[in-house]
């Protein structure tokens, strides 16, 4: 089957890439000739930015922090991964000349004299992160690339990945670059040290949470990483290491990474765009590496037809939207360039890490994950809700039109207090999707009015963040957080409790909200992004709307209780935020918002209706919903919201109620 809004013959198919193959792949029509032809696309375009010896590739854009010449390390490493992948995948039959390009590199980089040396391996430096992949690659090509080194290439090589031996990595994923580089420096032979290897391995054990989840270090700091680092480098560490490793630790990290996949394969919209929520987001298709990981070390759940098109889903949803660019190029954004979905650490080699997408290439061509036809995805066929108690999320996805929604009660990448609770577009919001992105201005508040609930001076000059996300649990179609909201400048914050139930495209906020009498309380839905024009916008007494007009995706929140203003027979009048160049997914970019302009200084319910949908048979009416939907207060205190269709759910007293 093909699935919503995924057409084989779309005309934007790229000229590099084979026609498609409906009979193997009836989703997406991509078979492992477009991944390798996608890769040698990829690989070629760097080449007008190699530096003359090859141990360098300085692409065009704002550098890193730390600054062009780790930057240059950092294209020839990340880029590296990706040739290890065809390398190995073809066993070496690729043009000489891709091998010969990446060992050239090895030579010239390590040579500590030499103009295109690399910088060295430092505490918490740049340098750990691609020395992992140079390892990575070293070990995967090794019959090709190693064996094939002038033997003082090979010592200086080791001597380079040796600055790891007693150096100082970040708390982190971090901890992982030095377990694989040194795992490698043991397989050839080299100093290493197997307490800094076990101890990166034991590391990885505090911070797992449960169900295939684990923090990137201290806090709540629950994202992709999860995937494509914490559950991708143990499996890899596992590959280098072959006999010297662990077996009773190797089956724990697979099986994590198989209850992990369990719900990763929700996290994909069915035209193959994956939860725009967290960091390095710029990454794109990396995505789909643990679904790799997964088939690589026999540790998944999916059946390998569904394997591939999750993958090949997401790998074509970029394709087709400009990425890579006219240059063959990966850029600073989501799909056009757009350096708010970057951080400081991104250099403009930096999204080359989407190179770990390919590792499924390392599988050989009559593996049933190229072989087996294509098998939907889970929101191809049948409307999904998961609750994720580990990162305090709750998915749900529709397949009227294939978009996928988070719930976020849980995830603020924060570490742990005292540290200060500062907001992130990427982490505070309540709500992240599929089909949209958190509009990231790059002036004004942090916080824009999407998918956030906040209290506002008088004046509206001032607004509150969420910082830091205490979570209450989820568990069925329920989440539930609270934070403490503070208006800037004010020591003072205010608890607000927040319950989210969804169901269908909807969502149900019951809010308990604290505020200072008089201060203006302000809601908005999912922001709407587009690129050919402003969005069409409406909104009436307790309502509002944005809708982009090619595809009909609507956001609308809807007034269910607490919205009325003191005096008046209703709630006020919705209205639509409109910003430009903020938002990753469009130029233009709108988000529906209510307001209760004076709240009462004691604590105050408000529940509101939030829908994001392209659903063509179930049209996206706000006074229609507002209708149907409603909202009422049992003698116990307890909520009881009734949805759009009837069906009714029960938010009890102290949940979110007040």
């Amino acid at each position: 089957m093909t699935a919503p809004h995924v057409s084989l013959t779309d005309p934007t198919h790229s000229s590099f890439l084979p026609p498609p193959d409906p009979v193997r792949s009836p989703v997406t029509g991509w078979t492992r000739a477009h991944w390798e032809a996608l890769a040698d696309r990829l690989l070629d375009g760097l080449l007008p930015y190699a530096s003359r010896k090859l141990a360098q590739y300085r692409l065009p854009g704002r550098p890193g922090h730390a600054g062009s010449w780790s930057d240059g390390l950092e294209g020839y490493a990340r880029s590296f991964l990706l040739a290890a992948c065809r390398i190995a995948g073809s066993g070496g039959r690729v043009p000489p000349e891709l091998i010969e390009r990446y060992a050239a590199g090895l030579a010239a980089g390590t040579d500590p004299e030499g103009a295109e040396r690399w910088p060295p391996i430092a505490d918490r430096a740049q340098p750990m992160v691609e020395a992992a992949s140079i390892a990575i690659a070293l070990h995967e090509t090794r019959p090709w690339i190693w064996d094939r080194l002038d033997d003082a290439v090979r010592q200086r090589v080791a001597a380079w990945l040796g600055g790891f031996v007693g150096a100082r990595a970040n708390d982190s994923n971090w901890r992982l670059f030095q377990v694989v580089t040194e795992e490698f420096l043991a397989s050839v032979g080299a100093p290493h040290s197997r307490a800094e290897i076990d101890g990166g391995l034991a590391r990885l054990e505090d911070w797992y949470r449960g169900d295939g989840w684990y923090t990137d270090g201290d806090g709540r700091k629950f994202d992709y990483y999860n995937g494509w680092a914490l559950h991708l480098y143990p499996i890899l560490w596992a590959r280098i290491a072959g006999p010297r490793a662990d077996a009773s630790l190797t089956e724990v990290h697979r099986a994590r990474l198989r209850a992990f996949l369990g719900t990763h394969q929700y996290f994909f919209g069915s035209d193959g765009a994956p939860v725009h929520q967290g960091r390095s987001l710029t990454y794109r298709y990396a995505t789909a590496a643990p679904l790799w990981a997964g088939a690589l070390a026999d540790a998944t759940p999916l059946p390998p037809g569904r394997t591939r098109r999750l993958a090949s889903g997401a790998l074509r949803h970029f394709t087709e939207r400009g990425v890579p660019d006219e240059r063959g190029l990966l850029s600073l954004g989501w799909y056009r360039p757009f350096l708010p979905v970057t951080q400081r650490y991104s250099g403009p080699a930096s999204p080359y890490w989407a190179s770990k997408a390919f590792l499924g290439l390392l599988l050989p061509a009559g593996h049933p994950v190229w072989t087996a036809p294509e098998e939907p995805g889970p929101v191809d066929t049948a409307d999904a809700y998961l609750a994720l108690p580990a990162p305090g999320w709750l998915l749900h996805s529709t397949a009227a039109d294939g978009i996928v929604r988070l719930v976020n009660h849980g995830s603020d990448r924060l570490p742990p207090p005292p540290a200060e609770a500062e907001d992130s577009p990427h982490y505070a919001k309540f709500a992240y999707s599929s089909a949209t992105a958190p509009d990231t201005p790059s002036d004004g508040p942090a916080t824009g009015p999407d998918s956030h609930l906040a209290l506002l001076t008088a004046d509206g000059t001032e607004v509150s963040g969420r910082g830091r996300i205490h979570p209450l649990g989820a568990e069925g179609r329920r989440a539930a957080s609270w934070h403490r909201a503070v208006l800037p400048g004010s020591d003072q914050g205010r608890r607000i409790e927040t319950t989210s139930v969804v169901h269908g495209p909807w969502e149900i906020r019951v809010h308990r909200v604290e505020g200072p009498p008089g201060a203006v309380v302000r809601e908005g839905g999912w922001a709407l992004a587009d690129d050919s024009g402003p969005l069409t916008e409406a909104a009436g007494p307790g309502w509002a709307l944005a809708r982009r007009e090619a595809d009909g995706l609507t956001s609308a929140v809807v007034a269910l209780h607490g919205w009325e203003e003191p005096g008046a027979d209703g709630p006020s009048h919705g209205t639509v935020a409109q910003v430009r160049g903020a938002n990753a997914y469009g130029e233009y970019s709108a988000t529906p918002c209510l307001r209760l302009t004076g709240h009462p200084g004691r604590p105050h319910l408000l529940v509101t209706l939030v829908v994001l949908s392209a659903d063509p048979v179930r049209p996206c009416d706000p006074e229609l919903l507002r209708a149907r939907a409603s909202t009422r207060v049992t003698a116990a205190g307890a909520v009881v919201v009734r949805f759009p269709d009837g069906t009714e759910e029960e938010v009890p007293a102290g949940e979110g109620s007040g």
